[in-house]
């Protein structure tokens, strides 16, 4: 649990993972929390939770390294048969760790993924557009069989991994930011049994101050990078998988369309530019054969960005937003209190709105 800035939700993190559980659940839990020389009292409050548990160690870095080098240095301190990536401004719903610790056992799969639920400011809940991706899904199974889960939310958080995995994969975080993207999509290329527990076990907390999805700012350009790290491991582990490469090619395509069109994410002035940087890597690493490409205005961007035509991107985006504000207000949203906990409809069934 990489820990930075979070003074106000710690916590309830750390309760969320270690707080009552049976002594079997506990005895086989250890949390590994990682002080990324976190600049309020994070170090202080870690100490004395971590007073008395002894299934709780604490990593101290001396300058801050970023949320993906922060779960490197975790790793090389966990000593777990799996391994949970949590962030500390999130946490985990009541019942959360025995449930996975008992599909664990029952299944004992490389990967193990998750439901999850966003929790927006005002508490309203509201499930991924992907989590129908999960469903059905019994026993392991690998992507080939189940080749829909690839398009599900490319978090480390939803996913559990069997830590020796990790380590025949030679999989680590890299630097900068959006670093689930060369690390998640590999773990269920390369799996060879993938599990999935069909229930709501972690919760994404939305719009906290600093969190890299409410932050203007050019880092959001470290995309390009991540991207260009997936494609060169693909190229290496699966050279002649063409479906599979027309498969991410459009994954990428509709999520650095996401963060283009963020104005929570994407400073005014560096809109053009990075959109040019996504028709760029549009032209990289276009599939020779196609690709899947979304129908709708999804797919209207992605012939535009293909076109690298920015001004009729620009134009579709404003008549976009101005057509949503002529809409009616939708009907008040569902709280925390009222509808915990279950796995709920997503917004649009069997799409990916790579909103991450």
């Amino acid at each position: 649990m990489p820990v930075h800035g979070v003074e106000a939700h710690l916590h309830q993190c750390l309760d969320s993972i270690l707080g009552g559980l049976d002594p079997a659940d506990a005895a086989d839990v250890e949390l590994v929390a990682v002080d990324d020389a976190s600049p309020d009292r994070c170090g202080e409050l870690l100490r004395a939770y971590a007073a008395g548990r002894p299934t709780m160690r604490i990593v101290t870095l001396p300058s801050n390294v970023g949320l993906g080098l922060a779960r490197n240095a975790g790793l090389d301190e966990a000593t777990g048969r799996y391994v949970w990536f949590v962030d500390s401004d999130d946490w985990l719903p009541p019942g959360s760790v025995p449930a996975v610790l008992a599909r664990l056992r029952a299944d004992q799969p490389d990967v193990l993924l998750l439901d999850h639920l966003r929790v927006h400011h005002d508490g309203r809940l509201e499930p991924d557009a992907s989590s129908p991706l999960l469903r059905g899904v019994d026993g392991c199974a690998r992507l080939a069989e189940r080749p829909q889960l690839l398009r599900v939310q490319h978090t480390a958080w939803n996913k559990v991994v069997r830590r020796a995995f990790l380590t025949e994969l030679g999989l680590r975080f890299f630097p900068g930011w959006y670093e689930d993207i060369p690390f998640s999509h590999p773990l269920l290329i390369a799996a060879e049994r993938i599990a999935v527990l069909d229930r709501i076990c972690y919760r994404y907390r939305q719009g906290r101050p600093g969190a890299i999805t409410s932050t203007r700012s050019d880092r959001h350009f470290d995309a390009f990078d991540q991207y260009d790290r997936l494609f060169g491991w693909l190229s290496e582990a699966r050279p002649d998988d063409a479906g599979l490469r027309a498969e991410l090619f459009g994954l990428m395509v509709s999520h650095l369309l996401v963060v283009v069109g963020n104005d929570h994410r994407m400073p005014a002035e560096l809109r053009r530019p990075f959109f040019r940087r996504v028709a760029g890597h549009y032209r990289r690493y276009r599939p020779a054969g196609g690709y899947p490409r979304p129908g709708g205005v999804a797919g209207l961007k992605h012939r535009l960005v293909a076109a690298d035509s920015y001004l009729a991107y620009s134009a579709l985006r404003a008549a976009h937003r101005f057509a949503g504000r002529l809409r009616p207000a939708r009907p008040a949203p569902a709280t925390a209190a009222s509808t915990e906990p279950v796995t709920a409809a997503a917004e649009q069934p069997g799409a990916l709105a790579a909103r991450q």
